[in-house]
């Protein structure tokens, strides 16, 4: 089918905003929410505009759909950004809604980067959202599950945008070819140049526009031009389709398989490739724990030290330190029977409800609850033999407490697989005795 979109025809405008689609049907991608039925769809042609938190990768269309959505429903869009904005934008957009409402038009208050706004900053959203004073669309790059409050993201419902796959990108480099009337792009130097937009079509058209600006009387745009007009841009994130979460995936996988020389190389494909070091930092300290653990407590002080140096440093000195933790997770003995372990808990006391604490393990500051025998038969263990009160129970007494823990022969485990193991053996023999 014929792409029938119409580029707005102001020539001094950034390419990105002349392409910006004016209709629903001129949004490239995001079929899953606005195709026949979809909710975005149904929302547009139901008339019924909902507060919602649109989360995605950057360019993707956030701030498209949210512009839409206002002039479909002829409402009154107003724009902030929580990286530069506060409370008196946020006050200030309550004011324009509030003459808007008088004046019988609806409002849409567009946060972009929401994620950027703090609590109090996202509960001053919260009465007007109630009250119906405005439709509140809120854009943001990170998990709302964690960077949203929780009372805002009741009353919004979460759309997921995903990046623009390599055939919507194309769809939009022709509609700037068109627009432009520049010469063709060859096919290698657009597959290139379609890696290097990654899912997101303002990196996509701003390239472009970049490409054609610095072209000269070129007749042809091939590979050599394109390198010269991105340079180290095009090296660092030609991807070749690659998924963000994926280049992650491979770093933990190569710590956890002890492998030190595949683990720097993707770290360094990380960094290169734009990624924030400190999120590579949070992803240390993650493996610390999960494949780690006891096996070498000192892997989690490594990654936290490694963290706290590249917060002094910066890039790229603190760099380094990123590097030697990698190295030293990557050579570290490995145990996942914490993080097993502590998943078990969980689902045992998820499935298995409240139980009294016992009065015995019960803590008795004031004379009522010694009355109430809190803390009575409380053994001390630091007044038992070896410090250890054998036999002793600290589970609910209706409970025959499972194992959730099983150290590995590996590392510092293997030594307190060895404690554990006597330890359960003078309970045995203790409780016999009774």
């Amino acid at each position: 089918m014929a792409d029938l979109f119409t580029p707005d025809p102001d020539t001094t405008a950034p390419l990105a905003e002349r392409l910006r689609p004016k209709t629903i049907d001129e949004v490239i991608g995001q079929q899953h929410l606005l195709g026949p039925g979809k909710p975005l769809r149904a929302a547009f042609e139901s008339g019924r505009l909902h507060s919602m938190i649109l989360w995605g990768p950057p360019g993707t269309g956030k701030t498209t759909l949210a512009r839409l959505m206002a002039d479909a429903f002829d409402a009154k869009f107003i724009a902030i950004s929580a990286v530069l904005g506060g409370v008196k934008d946020i006050r200030e957009a309550v004011e324009r809604a509030q003459a808007a409402q008088t004046a019988g038009r609806r409002t849409v208050v567009f946060v972009d980067e929401v994620h950027r706004f703090n609590k109090s900053q996202q509960d001053a959203f919260l009465p007007h959202v109630e009250s119906g004073l405005f439709t509140f669309i809120g854009a943001t790059t990170e998990n709302p599950s964690f960077e949203v409050n929780s009372a805002l993201l009741s009353r919004a419902t979460v759309h997921v945008l995903k990046s623009l796959a390599d055939d919507d990108l194309n769809t939009l480099l022709e509609r700037a070819h068109r627009l432009l009337n520049a010469p063709q792009l060859t096919e290698p130097a657009a597959k290139r140049l379609v890696a290097y937009a990654d899912g997101d079509a303002r990196r996509l058209l701003n390239a472009y526009e970049n490409l054609v600006n610095t072209a000269g009387d070129a007749t042809v745009f091939d590979e050599p031009l394109l390198e010269k007009s991105l340079g180290e841009q095009l090296r660092r994130y030609d991807k070749g389709g690659e998924q963000f979460y994926d280049t992650i995936s491979a770093l933990h996988k190569a710590v956890r398989g002890s492998d030190p020389d595949a683990s720097l190389y993707w770290l360094v494909r990380m960094l290169d490739g734009g990624v924030d070091p400190r999120y590579a930092a949070r992803r240390l300290i993650r493996m610390a724990s999960e494949d780690i653990g006891l096996a070498d407590p000192r892997a989690l002080s490594v990654a936290l030290d490694a963290t706290g140096t590249y917060e002094r440093l910066g890039s790229p000195e603190g760099e380094l330190a990123l590097a030697q933790a990698v190295v030293y997770l990557a050579m570290a003995p490995k145990s996942n029977a914490l993080y097993a372990a502590f998943g078990a808990a969980r689902a045992f006391v998820t499935q298995d409800g409240t139980r009294a604490v016992p009065l015995r393990l019960r803590n008795a500051p004031t004379r009522l609850m010694k009355r109430l025998d809190y803390g009575k038969g409380y053994r001390y263990a630091h007044n038992e033999p070896g410090g250890f009160a054998a036999g002793e129970r600290y589970w609910p007494d209706d409970v025959d407490g499972p194992v959730f823990y099983e150290p590995t022969d590996r590392g510092l485990e293997a030594r307190i697989a060895e404690r554990l193991d006597e330890l359960r053996r003078l309970n045995e023999e203790a409780r016999k005795k009774k």
